[in-house]
């Protein structure tokens, strides 16, 4: 007697059945990964990577791409996009086996930072542990030509950033072409990060047909015209809603001035001394700088930023998830990408400008089903930051202390720096739906008479004119500046009058008008 095969896909559970009547007892055993229809060699692979139950993005996506079909995924950071899409496409590519030629790869995946680079790099590598398959990445701040070397024989899969990649095809290092699968991870972020022209020429270099397939936390216009621009009757799959967080991940906020926050997180650190904390600063030299405070203070950490270099990254991170550093001070250069379990805090110590990133950054924690902790610091002058993300995320965050500023209502997020003449960041603009005088706009009643336009904050002009002056010949230039003495009611000097106290420019006004006269007989 068999069980259908149909059956056992259909529950990934468990199975209990007998022969004939007091047989013993036969226990079939079907895991939920090859429910989804992955083949052996793939779950031989995973099997000892503790990959049993799957996410509900992985649940989705991957029957889909196994069935060829182009795939547009939305989810969130940490729900296991990664095996999403690399598990499926190692299962084509090894059933469809065949050595790339040199400098040319079967399958390319592009993500927006060397830390989620090296991050999928490793993944795929485990994935395709026992198996002849080749995986290689390539990204910006190691050696080129190490690439070049590495890509002479060809990559079955090669992972890359956008900036590096393109580097490497103009040497002629590596040829597209022959790519039959193409992979977009963090589409979203490419696009924050300016990479869009970059994911367009890529497209048009990778070989056809092809099946592609894009991942995103969020879907702006220009991510939705990339879909249908360069993916075949994409099939859309969303696992989580934008601004959802893990369920175990608990926030609160402390209320505190700007100077009194690096104190604050001493404090929390010095209570969780054996933890593993990521703390987020808005910028590269803030980041550094609170790295160096926190050295100071008897703390293990380390930095990671964009002013970093690939070899310090690498040991920085190495450090961290070996546990040997105990603090990561880092940018958003880190919010996606980093994929360390045993991180317990995340401390949000400057707001972040996106409110979408607060989303990204504290889903750092809470990793494999464990339970995280997010924490924000808040100063006055980040209020709207912080209702912007509670917004996003339509939860109200707890307070762990301090209290907000009493004239926080009606204030709105800022983006950036204010206008000249806000008063502050947070502070709504004095001139709703016009620009400042002070940008050059015509004065209130300046009007442009005679092709005369007056800008406020400018100098008064002179006025250059041919006509006679006291003692001069006609023809003589004379500067003559406007008349300011007469508003004040004051003669003019003498010096500036023609005989008989008329002004110096009367000849010339009243030449101008007999010769308008005499051509308009």
């Amino acid at each position: 007697m068999s069980v259908p095969a149909r059956l056992l896909r259909a529950s990934g559970a468990v199975f209990n059945y007998s022969g004939a009547v007091g047989a013993k007892q036969k226990v079939i055993i079907v895991s939920q990964f090859e429910a989804l229809g992955l083949s052996q060699s793939v779950l031989k692979a995973i099997a000892p990577l503790g990959y049993d139950v799957p996410t509900p993005i992985q649940r989705k996506a991957i029957p889909l791409v196994l069935d060829g079909k182009d795939v547009v995924g939305l989810a969130q950071t940490g729900t296991g996009k990664t095996a999403a899409f690399g598990l499926p496409l190692v299962h084509h590519l090894l059933a469809n086996r065949g050595k790339p030629p040199a400098k040319t790869v079967r399958s390319l995946i592009l993500a927006p930072t060397r830390e989620l680079v090296n991050q999928i790099a490793e993944n795929l590598k485990s994935f395709t542990q026992g198996t002849p398959l080749r995986v290689e990445c390539v990204v910006g701040g190691s050696p080129i030509n190490r690439q070049i070397r590495a890509l002479t024989r060809g990559a079955d899969i090669l992972v890359a950033t956008p900036g590096r990649l393109l580097d490497l095809v103009e040497r002629r290092a590596v040829f597209l072409d022959q790519a039959t699968f193409l992979v977009l991870d963090e589409a979203d972020q490419m696009l924050d990060l300016g990479f869009i022209h970059s994911l367009r020429k890529i497209a048009q270099m990778v070989g056809k047909p092809r099946q592609t397939m894009l991942f995103s936390a969020t879907m702006p216009r220009q991510i939705a015209d990339l879909s249908r621009a360069y993916l075949t009757d994409p099939v859309r799959v969303e696992a989580a809603p934008p601004g959802r967080v893990a369920d175990k991940i608990s926030q609160s906020v402390h209320f505190v001035e700007k100077s009194a926050k690096a104190a604050l997180l001493k404090k929390c650190l010095g209570e969780r001394d054996g933890d593993l904390s990521l703390v987020f600063s808005r910028t590269k030299h803030g980041a550094e700088k609170l790295m160096k405070q926190l050295v100071a203070a008897g703390f293990t950490a380390a930095s990671i930023h964009g002013n970093k270099n690939q070899g310090q990254r690498e040991r920085a991170l190495k450090g961290f998830r070996t546990g040997r550093t105990r603090v990561l001070v880092a940018t958003d250069v880190a919010a996606r990408g980093i994929d360390i379990p045993g991180v317990s805090h995340v401390y949000n110590y400057d707001l972040p400008e996106v409110a979408e990133n607060y989303v990204h950054r504290i889903g750092r924690t809470a990793r494999a089903g464990a339970a995280g902790k997010a924490v924000a610091f808040c100063s006055p002058e980040e209020i709207g930051l912080l209702r912007a993300v509670e917004k996003v995320m339509s939860v109200k965050i707890e307070v762990a202390s301090g209290e907000p500023p009493a004239d926080e209502r009606g204030q709105k997020p800022s983006r950036g720096r204010g206008g000249r003449n806000s008063g502050g960041r947070n502070k709504p603009s004095q001139h709703r739906g016009k620009r400042p005088q002070s940008f050059g706009r015509k004065a209130e009643g300046a009007g442009t008479e005679g092709g005369e336009q007056r800008n406020v904050g400018k100098k008064p002009f002179k006025k250059k004119f041919r006509g006679k002056k006291a003692g001069e010949g006609a023809g003589a230039i004379t500067d003559v500046k406007p008349a300011a003495s007469q508003k004040r009611g004051k003669p003019h000097s003498p010096s500036k009058a023609a005989p008989g106290g008329k002004p110096a420019n009367a000849n010339f006004k009243k030449r101008r008008r007999s010769n308008a006269k005499r051509k308009a007989a």
